[in-house]
Formats: structure tokens, sequence, C-alpha cells
């Protein structure tokens, strides 16, 4: 959690982030990331140690990755009380695809992004269109704590009996969140992502947020100042 003073959250809503874009150019790429990729809501919740995302958030996210002359015409996702996440994936050639299985791991840390998910009910069928299926639920699911991630055609995977290891590594750290730095400190280091378990209706994200002393003290100037006004 991050250590700020008594009452920030009120003092950071009054914030108008564009005035302050205008006024810190240096900060304004920063700034920029931040509001593309969290609102007030979210950011609090971060900080807290704990993101709720719910499941049509993210089959939101997973529709606008199937291209218009995919053979895949649809993937969802529902979770469970019990853990599990379900996905269903509709496709031309074999018809509905569907598993039933728990997120063993959802890990960002530093240089390390990846997804472990286990196949409890039914067996992985085609790795081709495992690949496929769960390329886009892992980015979509990342999506929302750090932003868009491009989609890539040769994300690392790895696929062991009933296991998917997905590693989105490599594009996180190409997407605009990773690229930013504020004060020397990449943001891609500032977020950290314990875990992700299913729950009615959505999916719960263990995070923690890193934020060095040097950042925390110009955030809050920022703030300060800004609310002073």
């Amino acid at each position: 959690m991050i250590d700020l003073p008594a009452g920030w959250q009120e003092k950071a809503a009054q914030v108008d982030w564009s005035k302050v874009q205008e006024a810190v150019q240096d900060y304004g790429p920063v700034i920029q990331v931040i509001q593309n990729t969290w609102d007030k809501e979210s950011l609090l919740e971060i900080s807290q140690g704990k993101l709720f995302v719910p499941d049509d958030v993210m089959n939101k996210a997973i529709a606008k990755r199937i291209p218009a002359d995919s053979t895949v015409k649809s993937v969802t996702i529902a979770s469970h009380a019990n853990g599990r996440m379900d996905v269903r994936a509709e496709t031309e050639k074999v018809g509905p695809v569907e598993l039933s299985g728990e997120i063993q791991e959802f890990v960002h840390n530093g240089d390390q992004s990846y997804m472990v998910y286990r196949v409890r009910e039914r067996n992985l069928p085609d790795h081709g269109l495992m690949s496929w299926v769960f390329s886009r639920i892992s980015l979509s699911m990342a999506e929302r704590l750090v932003g868009h991630i491009e989609l890539s055609d040769d994300l690392p995977m790895q696929i062991q009996h009933n296991k998917v290891r997905i590693d989105y590594s490599k594009v996180l750290a190409e997407s605009d969140f990773g690229k930013t730095e504020f004060q020397g400190h990449r943001m891609l280091d500032m977020i950290e992502i314990d875990k992700a378990t299913p729950k009615d209706g959505g999916v719960e994200f263990e995070t923690k947020l890193n934020i060095p002393d040097d950042v925390k003290d110009a955030l809050k100037q920022l703030v300060a100042e800004k609310v002073a006004e």
C-alpha cells in the first residue's frame, strides 16, 4: 500500500490532471499514461492491495482482440465463487469449446509477467486454438492493471498436459506503460501483481504499488499545489 497522508484520496479526486499536465510539462507523458490506465477508483483499489474486475469488462476487452475474419467468433470467461474460471470459445470448425479450470498463477513483478491456467474439466483441445484463446484472455486481464497491450503473434506459451503458461512480459515492456518512466523510475516496476482469483462474477487481483520516495514526494507536491489553487 502507498504510504500517503490521510485524506490524499479526497485531495487527488479534486485535481484537474489536465491542468497539472499543462503546468508541469516534464510529467505530461506520465500523467497521460496514468489517466489512460487507471480511473480514481481503480487506483485506490490497487493501492489498497486488491482490484476486482468484472467478467463483462474482461469479455469486452477480449472481444476487441478478435478479428472480424477469424474462425473463432467469440471467447468469453465466467468466474465463480469456488475459484473456477470457465472459458467458452465459439469456433467455425469445431463448434463451441468449453473448459473449466483455475488460475494457478497470475504474476507481474519487474521483468516477469505471466499467467498459468490449469484445466480441471475437459482435456485441452488443439494446442494452436488454446494458444490463440489464452493469449487474448491473459492480455485482456492484464490490460485492466497496466493499460492497453498490443497483441503479439509470437507470445511465448507453453502447454504441458492440462496446464497453459503464457508469458506476456515482452509485449508489456513494449507497451506505453512499459516504456514510460517517472523521475528515472520505470512505471513497470511500480506495480506488482501477485495473484488473480476468480470470484462470483469477476476476478480479484492482489496488487502492490512500489512507489519510490522521490516519486511519492513529487506526486504529493503536485496534488498539494493544485488543491491549493
